[in-house]
């Protein structure tokens, strides 16, 4: 029984396990020479890749408890986030941030610093309280600020390091509605705004394919729940489809296409429930790049990147997405070193991506970036150990945690073994 990732560019040869209890899970790691954890596939990298076992805690056994204080909630790490915040909701409570899609497991969205958008809001990972995990040796061992503190500091962004998560201690807020406004805007109005934009809504971010002069800019701000939901209109997704497999078979039509496509009226408005106005469908398919960028130079470096694109005509299908996020203490987070603008680089599945995003990586680094550690990069151990100081403790922790590295699989063995 084989696995593969979202995209299909990353598989393995591993048995898959989906264990119903803690008691088969500490089992299964027991027994196992190399064991990595999966939630939905949606990384990118090969961080789920195991020649020998691989499990997904999506059938484990769980519940969640709320705090009496109701500012958390203990939580099942392997529930999806569309799951989870489902039942908050019914608890009539909300996690006070998502990513624009729902499908992965808390644990993984928090393992690899998975964010939304938003100058005051961190990553996931800034969410946890505290973990439950089951070690390499199968024994349980929980960490918070207070009770093995170097773990728990690891473990916020862990990478499946240091033993697999059964539970997590959340960070939660009342739950609250949305209203989503998307419409079309000038590249160079919305550059010279997009400060001003972000100051004035809880959530704004922006699309922009690099043959067009135009962005998709979409804004989420605190609404009634008493106001009634407006209709909804937005491009479709077969036409996208069509558009992209033409370019996939002629990618010198890729710039003109773009720019026909942009043309179109392109607008939309919804309002609901946050879990669910959070979150968008992803059905085509897909490879992702992701630099976390000094807020500072941030539309600068896409400025470089789109700039380079258009010069070379490159067939870049996919539009960037451009996002912001607050800054952290975590030790490997890619905003722990100041807020951040995150660009996110996409090419259709279908088509050629790795010289294409080698190039862009170059402009990024070039402008001081830090990869998403779940999307495409080429770093190495000296540039871990240059762009994150606590490498060398969080090395030692999982050291600790795992001294035969039965976590390790070959990609993070030779950037933190």
């Amino acid at each position: 029984m084989g696995w593969s990732n979202w995209s299909g560019s990353v598989t393995a040869a591993a048995h898959v396990a989906r264990p119903h209890s803690e008691d088969e899970l500490a089992i299964l790691i027991r027994g196992a020479r190399k064991l990595r954890a999966t939630g939905a596939g949606h990384s990118f990298m090969p961080l789920c890749e195991s020649d020998d076992l691989i499990v997904g805690l999506d059938a484990l056994s769980g519940e969640i408890s709320v705090a009496p204080d109701r500012r958390s909630a203990r939580v099942p790490a392997g529930w999806s986030i569309k799951r989870l915040t489902a039942a908050l909701w019914d608890e009539g409570l909300a996690l006070a941030n998502q990513g624009d899609v729902n499908p992965q497991s808390l644990a993984g969205a928090m393992a690899t610093g998975t964010h939304g958008t938003g100058i005051a809001l961190g990553s996931l990972a800034t969410f946890a309280r505290g973990f439950r995990l089951i070690g390499a040796d199968g024994e349980v061992r929980c960490c918070d600020a207070d009770t093995h503190a170097d773990l728990f500091e690891a473990q916020r962004l862990s990478l499946g390091l240091f033993g697999v998560a059964t539970e997590i201690d959340v960070a939660v807020v009342p739950a609250f509605h949305l209203a989503e406004r998307i419409e079309k805007r000038r590249w160079d109005e919305v550059r010279e705004s997009y400060d001003d934009l972000a100051a004035q809504h809880r959530h704004v971010e922006f699309w922009f394919f690099p043959h067009s002069d135009h962005v998709i800019l979409k804004t989420l701000d605190p609404c009634d729940p008493c106001d009634p939901p407006p209709s909804s209109s937005d491009m479709e997704e077969a036409t996208f489809r069509r558009i992209l497999d033409i370019s996939a078979r002629l990618p010198f039509l890729t710039p003109p296409l773009q720019r026909l496509m942009m043309k179109s009226g392109i607008s939309g408005r919804r309002r609901g429930p946050a879990h669910r106005i959070f979150p968008s469908d992803r059905t085509l398919r897909f490879e992702e790049m992701e630099y976390e960028m000094p807020r500072a130079v941030g539309l600068d470096t896409l400025a470089e990147v789109v700039g380079w694109i258009r010069r070379k005509r490159l067939p870049v299908t996919f539009p960037f997405e451009f996002r912001t996020v607050a800054a952290d203490d975590i030790w490997l987070s890619p905003m722990n070193a100041g807020p951040v603008a995150a660009i996110s680089m996409h090419q259709y599945a279908k088509m050629p991506w790795t010289t294409l995003f080698a190039e862009a990586e170059a402009i990024f680094r070039a402008f001081g970036g830090r990869p998403h550690w779940a999307k495409r990069h080429t770093l190495h151990r000296a540039d871990v150990d240059a762009l994150y100081p606590m490498a060398g403790r969080y090395r030692a922790v999982r050291r600790a945690a795992d001294p035969h590295g039965k976590f390790l699989n070959p990609h993070l063995e030779a950037l933190f073994a």
